[in-house]
């Protein structure tokens, strides 16, 4: 009798399992596909885009259908080769507007705009591969170093060493027995935050695409390594258009402009010291609770 109550059981428990599955192969099946990945109604040029001056037109979204906008009637126009920092409270809507310019989110109203081009009429491969972005959590896949750095072997072995010098990782590669054939763990579990996220690094300036995003980049890496990845991004990158979201209001001291948003809306845009000299701003505001803005 207890062996069949115990039999009984476990294929009941069997059952649930397999019905979750069940449930998980359906969700999934209807997931909204994303738009088509090379085709779109305009295809921008080959050298696209050569200034990298974005402009939100009016733009919002939201995640999913009925849900509350993240973005609302945010208005902006960047210019070649500015340095834009980004900040506000949790919740503003700072990584919404990433997800935004990479497409992972549709507009609900509005447009985006990079070099004259609406991003919504050209496919997706298109608009991917000339953006870049650092985030927070650096992505280093189980394989060699030079795969990491290299995925599509698009670069010679001279460029790569260039790219580790400029993010201070040659003489750290160097050191290493196997070099550029150093086998990275699983999540690159063998290396430490900082050395992951300056193999990123690496990766992005390998890349150098005229539009760079930081998505608070240098939040979870010791104020050394964060130096070293602001110093990098200054001098590799002067000649492009730089959006940083910013963890640290320190890290965008030195952007051309600040833009600050609250509850998804523009509230306010311009240079760090005008918005600081205005005792009223909401840039004083987080300025001083960072301890940067004087009482």
């Amino acid at each position: 009798m207890t062996n069949s109550l115990n039999w009984l059981v476990r294929m009941m428990t069997d059952l649930e399992t397999n019905i979750v599955s069940v449930e998980r192969v359906i969700e999934y099946s209807e997931i909204p596909k994303e738009a088509d990945w090379h085709k779109g109604p305009i295809r921008p040029p080959r050298n696209w885009p050569n200034q990298g001056q974005v402009t939100f037109d009016h733009y919002a979204t939201r995640y999913r259908p009925g849900l509350n906008l993240v973005l609302d009637d945010v208005c902006f126009t960047t210019q070649a080769a500015e340095k834009l920092g980004i900040v506000g409270r949790t919740g503003a809507g700072k990584s919404s507007m990433t997800l935004a310019l990479f497409r992972l989110i549709e507009a609900a109203s509005g447009r985006i705009v990079i070099d004259e081009v609406d991003i919504s009429q050209i496919g997706l491969y298109q608009l991917r591969s000339k953006l870049t972005i650092l985030p927070q959590d650096p992505v280093i896949f189980s394989g060699s170093l030079r795969m990491n750095l290299d995925p599509f072997e698009r670069y010679t072995d001279e460029e790569i060493w260039q790219a580790l010098a400029h993010s201070h990782l040659r003489d750290f590669v160097e050191g290493l027995p196997a070099g550029l054939s150093y086998e990275c763990g699983e999540g690159g579990q063998n290396l430490s935050v900082g050395q992951r996220q300056l193999v990123c690094l690496a990766r992005t300036l390998l890349r150098k695409t005229k539009i760079l995003v930081l998505d608070e980049a240098t939040a979870a890496v010791d104020l050394e390594t964060d130096d070293l990845i602001q110093s990098t991004i200054r001098k590799e990158f002067s000649d492009c258009m730089v959006l940083t979201i910013a963890h640290r209001i320190n890290t965008i001291m030195d952007s051309d402009r600040v833009m600050v948003l609250d509850s998804g809306k523009l509230r306010e845009i311009d240079s760090p010291s005008n918005l600081l000299s205005d005792k009223n701003s909401m840039f004083y505001a987080l300025a001083k609770d960072a301890g940067i803005a004087s009482s």
